[in-house]
């Protein structure tokens, strides 16, 4: 009862997004922590708005808009956004310009199926995207992906990986390396890997 009780409090005095990540434009330093933004951000800092600050601006706090960040405009050609499904408010904050987000990710054209929250809100370099543009980024189509490319073995390889497939009487296929190689980890895999590890050495007795 007494570690739910002190769990319960740590809850209640954990601080709020609007104290967290409160700001002080003279000084660019955050009043909980103490810590100074980075002088590179100074710039954007003064000249653009988080996301939240967008939001409350809008009717039903944005939902169906979309948005987009200034250092995807710069980086990508293809159109990067997110499309605003839901919106959770901080309604402690002053102007109601905390909280969090979930919408649909598209990125360099290619949209995602599920929604998820919205990451880096707290970011100064976020962009409404106006309605009479909104088709630009919409109505985007990316290229198809360029075929695998490989190259043939060595001679010697190649003869070794035929008599393999021909003693084990797979399909004989001309055998072809490929150029690239795409590994994809999810974030569930190291975690994954520790475990078999400890599992493999046991516990100390």
């Amino acid at each position: 009862m007494a570690r739910k009780i002190r769990a319960y409090r740590e809850l209640k005095s954990r601080p709020r997004e609007s104290q967290k990540y409160a700001l002080d434009y003279e000084t660019m330093q955050r009043p909980l922590t103490g810590k100074r933004l980075p002088v590179m951000a100074w710039q954007d800092v003064q000249r653009e708005t988080r996301l939240f600050s967008l939001l409350s601006n809008l009717k039903l706090f944005g939902v169906g808009r979309l948005f987009t960040r200034k250092s995807w405009i710069e980086e990508h050609p293809e159109p990067c956004y997110w499309q605003i499904s839901k919106v959770k408010v901080d309604y402690t904050a002053e102007n109601m310009d905390h909280g969090s987000a979930w919408g649909i990710l598209s990125f360099k054209g290619n949209k995602e199926a599920e929604v998820k929250e919205i990451d880096k809100i707290m970011y100064h370099d976020w962009r409404l995207i106006p309605k009479h543009m909104e088709h630009v980024f919409t109505d985007f189509m990316p290229l198809p992906a360029p075929p695998p490319r490989s190259v043939p073995y060595p001679p010697l390889l190649r003869a070794m990986i035929l008599a393999k497939q021909k003693r084990t009487g797979d399909v004989c296929e001309e055998p072809a390396l490929p150029l690239q190689r795409t590994v994809m980890f999810n974030k569930d895999y190291f975690k994954m890997k520790e475990q078999e590890r400890k599992n493999n050495e046991g516990t100390p007795v």
